[in-house]
């Protein structure tokens, strides 16, 4: 088989890291490709203490410590690899595993970073000439991006990137899809996200204003970080919601919120992982108004689109339970006939290949 190793933040631990579902469903189909990944992740940020999943039998993980002596020890081991993977957002000595996984791989293997936050990440290079990503990316064979659009990839390139493709997020549909609706999670609108700095005004905005707006609805919050002393008396906050249990809280609520932060939403074409999630569970999804959302679900049949907080009052207090099926039954039908982590899977299938195939070419060369 082919190998990948891959150095990220947590295969095995969705706990404030928002990209696990991402990585899963990507590492699971590119197995049934003939691809044998190793996932590097560091024991940080008590993600061990909070794991959504056993090690899986589709990719071999990888838990070191977080020192500098052992992530240096496992950017050593990328010298077996195919293809090596740099994502962002490790949470520890990223510049470090980024400057040597690009020196360790072996001159056939394939090397690329995978921006899961590629607005942030472009905001940090043009703020810093010397920034290890700009030194790096000449030696680099691809930048794939969780999602961007055009912007992203324009920026990428005029930073000197070879080739930079997004592959946005999607749906596993063995792991997210209807189940029976569980009182735990019951409310008009349910939103589930962690408190960001540069979220938690749109939070405020679309989220909190609307509850204010419907004091006799029930809103439901879910994510670590929030304060419930301070939220509206009609909003229940019920802390982290492990994944084992997104389905059911996708599925209880009349209609789920999905909110940007705030640079994705500026840039655009950059759906998060809940709104496949929500989809694939068969739930009515509200998101904020962003760039490119069209390509990805059409605006009042498979979803509902707000401007503002007002916006998202008004869609609850009008929201029928038959036409919130409706919209998240398309939704579903939508998601599983574009949007899955198959097409994903055969679309990063097909660039790693050729781009293994150029690269050997020009080793031999």
């Amino acid at each position: 088989m082919t190998s990948i190793a891959f150095y990220g933040s947590s295969l095995l631990s969705s706990y404030w890291n928002g990209a696990a579902t991402y990585y899963r469903g990507l590492i699971r189909d590119l197995a049934g490709r003939g691809w044998r990944t190793t996932f590097y992740e560091p024991d940080t940020f008590d993600r061990q203490q909070h794991r959504d999943i056993d090690p899986p039998d589709w990719a071999e993980v990888r838990v070191y410590p977080a020192t500098e002596t052992a992530a240096q020890a496992v950017v050593a081991e990328a010298a077996r690899a195919d293809v090596v993977v740099k994502a962002s957002g490790v949470g520890v000595f990223d510049d470090l595993l980024l400057v040597g996984l690009a020196r360790a791989a072996r001159p056939d293997a394939v090397r690329l970073f995978w921006d899961v936050d590629a607005p942030a990440t472009l905001s940090e290079m043009r703020a810093a000439p010397d920034h290890p990503l700009r030194r790096v990316l000449p030696d680099l064979d691809l930048v794939l991006t969780y999602g961007g659009g055009p912007p992203v990839v324009a920026a990428y390139e005029g930073f000197g990137a070879h080739r930079c493709i997004p592959v946005y997020n999607a749906l596993d549909p063995d792991t997210h899809h209807p189940v029976p609706a569980d009182p735990r999670f019951a409310a008009d609108l349910a939103f589930l996200g962690n408190r960001l700095p540069d979220r938690e005004a749109r939070v405020r905005d679309f989220f909190l204003d609307a509850a204010a707006r419907l004091p006799g609805r029930r809103f439901l919050l879910g994510g670590n970080g929030w304060e419930p002393q301070h939220l509206p008396a009609n909003v229940r906050h019920i802390g982290h919601v492990p994944t084992r249990d997104h389905n059911a809280f996708n599925g209880s609520a009349k209609a789920v919120l999905n909110i940007a932060r705030d640079s994705m939403a500026a840039t655009g074409w950059s759906p998060a992982t809940r709104v496949f999630e929500a989809a694939g569970a068969g739930a009515c999804l509200i998101t904020d108004a962003w760039t490119g959302l069209e390509m990805f679900l059409a605006p009042g049949e498979e979803v509902l689109v707000a401007r503002d907080g007002a916006e998202v009052a008004a869609h609850v207090a009008e929201l029928t339970p038959e036409r919130a099926r409706a919209i998240g039954e398309a939704g579903r039908r939508r998601v599983l006939a574009e949007h899955t982590y198959a097409r994903r899977g055969a679309q990063v299938d097909a660039i790693l290949r050729e781009a293994l195939a150029a690269r050997r070419a020009r080793s031999v060369a």
